[in-house]
C-alpha cells in the first residue's frame, strides 16, 4: 500500500471518484464531506494509533474552508503532505496554499494520474509525528483563564458622553471599550480573576453619573466537541490572534454583532460564524442563546455582507448590528 489518504470535499461525486481512483492506485482512502467530520476523523485515527500519510482537501466547503484546515493541520502535523484542490482557484489562492510547508495545489477538473503525480511530488510525512507543545500551551492557558463579561451601556446625559467614554476607557480591567450606534451607546468587555471582581467593576461603572447599564453578560465557553474545541483553540492561537488588528486600523466600517441563536445548534452555528473571514472574534453569552462578536470590512453606509451570511445560517434567529464609532485611534 502506498499510504493512507484523508480526502475532504463536500461534493459526493468527487469523494466517490477520488476514493475509487486512489484505491485502484493502491492507496487506502477515507473521505469526509466537511471540515468538522475531518477533524473528528483525524483525532479518531490518532487515538487508535493509526496515521494518515496524505491530506487532500477542497478549499470551499460549507463549514470550514480548506485553507483554514490547512493552517491548523500544519501546526499539528507540520510535515504531513497536503494537496489543496479547487475548481474556483486563482493565483492568490494558489500562492497562499503553496506558502505552507510540504503543500501542493491542483486545479479541478483533473484525472487520477494527475492527482497521484501531485501526491508523489510531495515529501513523505504522516500524522504519526504530533507537535505536543501546541496542546501543552493550550492546557496552560486554560488553567490561567480569567473571567470575562460584556456590559452594554446607555448614556442618559448626552452632554457627558465623551467624558463618560474616557472614564470607562481608562478603567483597570477594561479590555475593550467602544462607542457604538445602535440599541445602546457603549459596549465594554472586562476581565477579572473572579466573578466577584467582574461584579465589583461593573458596580463601579453603574455608579457613574449619566450611565444606565442595559445588560451584563458573562462570556462562556462554547459547548463544542473536544476535537472541535481543540481545533478552534489552535486556529485562534496560530491564525486569528496574530492577525488581529485594532478596530481603528481596519478598512471600512467595524461593528459589533449580537446574534440570537438556537442553543441546540451551538456547535454548528459557532464554528460557522467563527471561521467567517470578516468575523474578528466571536464569544458565547447567555447560556449559549447568543453570540457577540466583531465584524469588519463593510462599506460606509451599507449593511455588511457578513450580516447576510449570518442570516442564512440554520439556527440563527436574529442578527443585530451596532456600528463602532471611532473616537480614539
Amino acid at each position: 500500500m502506498k499510504g493512507r489518504v484523508l480526502v475532504i470535499d463536500d461534493e459526493v461525486e468527487i469523494r466517490r471518484n477520488l476514493t475509487v481512483g486512489l484505491t485502484q492506485e493502491d492507496y487506502s482512502v477515507v473521505a469526509c464531506p466537511d471540515g468538522i467530520s475531518a477533524i473528528h476523523e483525524l483525532n479518531d485515527a490518532r487515538e487508535k494509533g493509526t496515521a494518515y500519510d496524505y491530506l487532500v482537501t477542497d478549499i470551499f466547503m460549507p463549514d470550514i474552508d480548506g485553507l483554514k484546515i490547512l493552517k491548523v493541520i500544519k501546526v499539528q502535523h507540520p510535515d504531513l503532505p497536503v494537496l489543496v484542490i479547487t475548481g474556483f482557484g486563482d493565483d492568490s489562492l494558489e500562492a497562499t496554499a503553496l506558502a505552507e510547508h510540504n503543500t501542493g495545489y491542483l486545479n479541478k477538473p483533473f484525472e487520477i494520474p494527475d492527482l497521484v503525480q501531485a501526491l508523489e511530488e510531495l515529501s513523505p510525512g504522516s500524522t504519526a509525528a504530533e507537535v505536543e507543545m501546541v496542546k501543552e500551551k493550550a492546557d496552560v492557558q486554560g488553567m490561567r483563564e480569567s473571567v470575562s463579561a460584556y456590559l452594554t451601556i446607555r448614556i442618559t446625559k448626552p452632554d457627558r458622553s465623551m467624558e463618560i467614554y474616557n472614564e470607562l476607557y481608562k478603567f483597570d480591567g477594561i479590555q475593550r471599550c467602544e462607542a457604538v450606534r445602535g440599541d445602546f451607546d457603549i459596549i465594554v468587555l472586562a476581565q477579572a480573576s473572579s466573578q466577584d471582581g467582574i461584579e465589583s467593576l461593573f458596580g463601579k461603572i453603574a455608579e457613574i453619573e449619566g450611565v444606565d447599564v442595559a445588560s451584563m453578560s458573562g462570556v462562556e465557553r462554547p459547548k463544542l466537541d473536544r476535537d472541535v474545541d481543540e481545533f478552534v483553540k489552535i486556529y485562534s492561537e496560530a491564525v486569528k490572534q496574530p492577525d488581529a488588528v485594532s478596530p481603528g486600523k481596519r478598512p471600512g466600517t467595524t461593528s459589533y454583532i449580537i446574534v440570537d441563536i438556537d442553543r441546540n445548534a451551538i456547535q454548528q452555528i459557532f464554528t460557522t460564524v467563527f471561521f467567517i473571514d470578516e468575523v474578528v472574534f466571536c464569544d458565547v453569552i447567555e447560556d449559549g442563546s447568543k453570540l457577540v462578536g466583531m465584524i469588519t470590512g463593510g462599506a460606509v453606509g451599507r449593511t455588511p455582507k457578513v450580516i447576510e451570511k449570518l442570516n442564512q445560517i440554520d439556527g440563527v434567529l436574529r442578527v443585530r448590528e451596532a456600528k463602532i464609532i471611532k473616537l480614539v485611534e
